[in-house]
């Protein structure tokens, strides 16, 4: 008799289904797990097994193969050890036959019997919902599984005595309720930041569209302190945004408690950060920090040390919204659409814009040069807002704090997403939330110029050289700050505000003829 139970395998946030398949028969006394598993997945024989002795069953001296089909299909992680010993205790008779029909089973088992959490837990709910099944899963899960649908059946035992006495019916357990993190301490507000009025601009306007950020400008002069406040005037994510990240997270295991935030997420990696911590990659193809960071923000703290490769492989994630990861065994794609924040020093020493300062090296403009030239322009060219961020003085440090903070910021930024939203909703496009992630094509509709604004914009597009990515990145900020300001339309007012942001890569002089 072979005794089957449904779990699920991971191949980015997709749950893929798997079916394990628990034999026991006479001959040689083994227990053997097959079907393509990794490391975790062979070692779970001795977890289940020292489970099912600590819950006082033993296994019987024959031999026990567990095969989990397609066995072509790579299986990966701890969450096969519930799933196996359910088997093996339905084949020898510790639980009803039928008891497992219908439910899609993952978790890990401890040496004493309880069972673990595990990673993955909400797509894998999402996947047994679309396909009927309830769900078995971890106590410590249950709370991120309820999210999936109230409708889902769920089971989320402690331990597998638990589970066992709720199958005989002598002890049942209760469904577990959605838990939304607390929202914990206040987030740093933009009233701590005096002076950078442009800077605080650029940063609402950022917020606004969902555009990249770049701040320029030397030691001290508070662009870390600025984009750490950028979440603080961003809008809450939608109940679509929050299921997307949440299944990121979840398969990254980065869910503490199985409780879920609308917060949207706010990345900062370290400068020594590798391209897979960033783009994803490594054992099992996991998430990187940009995908981390979806429907967030990632912020690269001095953007020239991140080693050139890693900076470059942003390029893609930037323009599609994804990354795809490929392995000789399989292909992983994972969601990106982040919103990139970085600062930098202008040169090595971070002076070079000062007035009256001469770098001991080399002129201040071949210093600025050697050090910006780690960066490519493929890279400067994705980037809609690049602005330098001057010292600030002592005459801005003693002034009282700003009237204006972060609450007043965000409700102008709350009615610009607004009108976005509604935007592109109107266009059949309920998937595009912000100004920056539309479609060239859609750009164009809705940022159509008049005469004036044509003849504007192609006289600009002409001196700066723009590039064609560089000429929609335009239009984008100006239709942001047309939602800003309210107007139905894109003025000259707004196209000359956009291109005022545009990098010095593309104000470049014409090679005499």
């Amino acid at each position: 008799m072979v005794v089957r139970v449904a779990t699920v395998a991971f191949q980015g946030i997709e749950a893929r289904p798997v079916d394990v398949q628990v034999q026991i028969t006479n001959g040689a006394v083994v227990f053997n797990v097959v079907g393509l598993g990794d490391k975790a997945v062979a070692e779970s024989r001795e977890r289940v097994r020292s489970a099912l002795t600590a819950s006082g069953l033993a296994l019987p001296a024959k031999r026990i193969t567990v095969n989990l089909a397609p066995a072509d299909l790579p299986k990966e992680g701890s969450h096969y050890d519930l799933p196996i010993a359910l088997g093996v205790m339905a084949a020898i008779g510790a639980l009803p036959s039928d008891a497992l029909q219908g439910f899609t089973v993952l978790g890990e088992l401890a040496l004493d019997g309880s069972i673990s959490a595990v990673s993955g837990v909400l797509p894998a709910a999402v996947a047994a919902n679309a396909a009927g099944n309830g769900l078995i899963c971890p106590a410590a899960c249950g709370p991120e599984a309820a999210w999936a649908s109230r409708d889902l059946e769920i089971l989320a035992p402690r331990s597998l005595i638990q589970l066992a006495n709720h199958m005989k019916g002598t002890q049942l357990m209760a469904r577990p309720e959605p838990a939304m993190r607390a929202a914990g301490t206040d987030l740093p507000d933009l009233r701590d930041v005096k002076g950078q009025e442009s800077a605080k601009r650029a940063l609402e306007i950022a917020a606004a569209g969902g555009h990249n950020l770049l701040f320029n400008g030397p030691p001290g002069s508070g662009k870390s302190m600025l984009a750490a406040r950028l979440p603080s005037i961003l809008p809450p994510m939608t109940p679509r945004e929050l299921l997307d990240v949440s299944m990121i997270h979840s398969v990254a295991g980065a869910l503490a408690g199985g409780a879920l935030t609308d917060r949207r997420p706010f990345r900062a990696p370290h400068h020594s950060a590798s391209m897979p911590a960033l783009v994803g990659g490594g054992t099992g193809a996991r998430p990187g920090e940009v995908s981390l960071a979806h429907n967030g923000v990632l912020f690269l703290d001095e953007l020239p040390e991140f080693a050139t490769p890693v900076l470059d492989s942003l390029r893609q994630p930037l323009e599609t919204g994804e990354v795809s990861i490929a392995r000789a065994n399989h292909r992983v794609t994972y969601p990106a659409r982040f919103q990139l924040v970085a600062a930098m020093n202008p040169c090595r020493c971070g002076l070079a814009t000062e007035p009256g300062y001469a770098c001991r090296r080399q002129p201040n403009e071949r210093c600025m040069a050697q050090y910006q030239s780690r960066l490519s322009g493929p890279l400067l060219d994705r980037i809609d807002l690049h602005l330098e961020v001057p010292a600030v003085s002592a005459a801005d440090l003693i002034l009282p704090p700003p009237a204006e903070g972060s609450a007043e910021v965000a409700a102008r930024v709350a009615r610009a997403r607004a009108r976005q939203v509604a935007r592109y909703a109107g266009l059949g496009l309920p998937e595009v939330t912000t100004n920056a992630a539309a479609p060239a094509a859609v750009i164009e509709q809705v940022a159509a110029l008049d005469a004036g604004g044509t003849a504007f914009v192609r006289a600009m597009a002409d001196q700066l050289r723009l590039s064609a990515r560089g000429f929609h990145r335009v239009l984008k900020l100006a239709r942001t700050l047309a939602d800003l300001d309210g107007t139905p339309g894109v003025g000259r007012a707004q196209l000359a505000e956009a291109l005022s942001y545009r990098p010095s890569v593309d104000r470049r002089t014409r090679a005499p003829a």
